[in-house]
């Protein structure tokens, strides 16, 4: 099976088709580059998504990641990024191994063919030349022929005429042997071109062209082979990488296997538990008796003791009980103390571990830096030992600022854990059902309208949200006037009231003051006879009346 043989007068075919075959591996070509495009996209797509979803640094959404299936996602997109990586690598040794190694031989085997196509040309050529010179001798040795046998003709006919002369017998004589003899000449040249041709003929169509087109049919064949290897090598570049993305896959398995749902509700009592106990049974007031309310420690009387008139029951700032009331937004004490007492105990002992670590930190610096200073003092030439003077003063005082920070926080952690185990009757219903901070709400402390999660709690004279069976007394606390202003205010910064109890007022707007701050942070204002509540004392400019400041 040979071209040589088999196909030995197609010479324009075999070129129209390894310029095809040609064409074919180019396109190839431009195939595995696409997929390589396709690869780096989808690779970047990937780590993009994957770092969408990552936790900011420093806030809250990181905080979330303590949760073992919020850490077997952030696991995830660790692998997901893994997995795009090796897709970038399918990517990369696509593009050595097979675009780029590819593209270099397209430029080899079109020299070659080149070569061995302008090789068969040439014996064409030569081939096509060789039939002209027989031609020419050919048709040369007929025309010389023709010649002599006109001259024959001629002399036999002057000779056959009795009145042309001896002398012009002669010359027509001569003229027919010389005639003659260049056929004869002729006839020779032509037999030894003929020769010639026949021989070229034969090594053209049976050693030249053969020898030609087994060179182009052995390039071809490497060429379908080259293809073929390149073919091989894409899917083996995919499977080489199977491995280690199945490794990722097995991260995402066993990062979800991880996941501990127990843990996790253990996670969210220790984030929310507020170290309060339930509130307990409420006593029984009787009002069949005469209007002399008793206060008793259990009522629902103002434990304040201000004075103030009953609530109404049933009004428009009905106290909840404090679990259920929204966060406050606002930046807390530095103590916590707007805190439950468990929660406000952890971050208290969180803020003493940051500053024990800070003055670690220092620590460390300033034993550097006296390393430095005796290396100083032991060799001169290296440095002046009193350049570190100033900064290990700077470190001394910067460790004294931190222990007195920690003495303080430790000060506030020591009240907290020492209050803890001391729990009343009386306080549980307090930091229950009034929504007090701590135990200090029973001695009318400053906390005594903030709920343990910081949000606003309206004072204990407000808890009208407990279920009261409904009696004709309901009528007469409905009929109760409402406070009197003592004064105005002037909102100087907005303040959204989204707890129970608060009102939101925008900035410069001017209301009434119906009850000054008590000395927990908060001023009971009016807006209008339907709108009242309570707002941060800071947020507000207060103008009391000169009636009010006398009483």
């Amino acid at each position: 099976m040979s071209w040589g043989t088999e196909l030995w007068d197609q010479f324009d075919n075999l070129e129209k088709h390894t310029q095809w075959g040609i064409d074919v591996l180019e396109k190839y070509i431009k195939f595995v580059k696409e997929r390589t495009e396709i690869e780096i996209s989808y690779a970047k797509q990937l780590r993009n998504l994957s770092k969408k979803y990552q936790p900011k640094k420093n806030s809250k959404e990181e905080e979330e990641y303590k949760y073992t299936s919020c850490k077997a996602f952030l696991a995830t997109l660790n692998e997901m990024n893994d997995y795009a990586g090796q897709h970038e690598v399918i990517s990369e040794n696509m593009t050595c191994q097979i675009t780029a190694e590819l593209a270099r031989y397209v430029q080899e085997l079109k020299q070659e063919r080149k070569s061995h196509f302008h090789e068969g040309r040439k014996a064409q050529q030569h081939i096509e030349t060789c039939w002209k010179q027989l031609e020419a001798s050919k048709r040369r040795f007929e025309r010389d022929c023709k010649e002599a046998d006109r001259a024959q003709q001629y002399f036999e006919k002057m000779d056959a005429d009795i009145n042309v002369t001896k002398a012009d017998v002669e010359k027509a004589r001569s003229q027919a042997q010389l005639r003659h003899q260049m056929a004869e000449e002729s006839k020779g040249e032509y037999s030894s071109i003929l020769q010639k041709f026949n021989h070229e003929q034969h090594e053209h169509y049976y050693t030249h062209i053969p020898n030609i087109f087994q060179k182009i049919q052995d390039m071809e064949e490497r060429r379908i082979v080259r293809l073929g290897e390149s073919m091989k090598t894409f899917s083996e570049i995919d499977r080489q990488v199977i491995p280690i993305i199945g490794k990722c896959l097995d991260g995402i398995t066993k990062a979800a296997e991880s996941i501990d749902q127990q843990n996790d509700s253990q996670l969210v009592i220790e984030a929310f538990k507020s170290g309060f106990e339930p509130p307990g049974d409420i006593d029984f007031e009787d009002f069949t008796q005469p209007m002399k309310r008793t206060v008793s420690e259990s009522s629902l009387s103002n434990s304040r003791g201000d004075g103030k008139s009953e609530p109404k029951f049933g009004g428009k700032s009905k106290g909840k009980l404090w679990p259920f009331i929204k966060k406050n937004k606002g930046a807390g004490p530095e103590d916590f103390s707007n805190l439950p007492p468990e929660q406000r105990r952890k971050k208290l002992q969180q803020k003493v571990d940051e500053l024990n670590k800070d003055i670690q930190k220092e620590m460390d610096q300033r034993d550097a830096l006296t390393k430095m200073k005796d290396v100083y003092i032991k060799n001169p030439q290296m440095g002046d030992p009193a350049s570190v003077d100033h900064r290990l003063a700077e470190l001394g005082q910067n460790m004294e600022k931190l222990r007195l920070e920690v003495q303080k926080f430790e000060g506030w952690l020591a009240e907290v854990e020492g209050r803890l185990p001391m729990r009343t009757e009386q306080t549980r219903r307090q930091s229950g059902l009034y929504e007090t901070q701590n135990t200090s709400a029973v001695n009318n402390c400053a906390q005594d309208r903030e709920s343990p999660d910081g949000s606003y709690t309206e004072d204990q004279s407000q808890e009208s949200e407990m279920k009261v069976p409904a009696t004709d007394f309901d009528d007469e606390f409905d009929d109760e006037e409402p406070l009197p202003t003592i004064g105005t205010c002037k909102a100087l910064y907005t303040f959204e009231g989204q707890n129970e109890g608060t009102i939101s007022v925008t900035e410069g707007e001017m209301l009434y003051v119906i009850e000054e701050d008590k000395g927990d942070g908060w001023t009971r204002i009016r807006r209008n006879e339907d709108e009242e509540g309570y707002v941060p004392t800071s947020y507000v400019e207060v103008y009391l009346d000169k009636n009010a400041k006398d009483s």
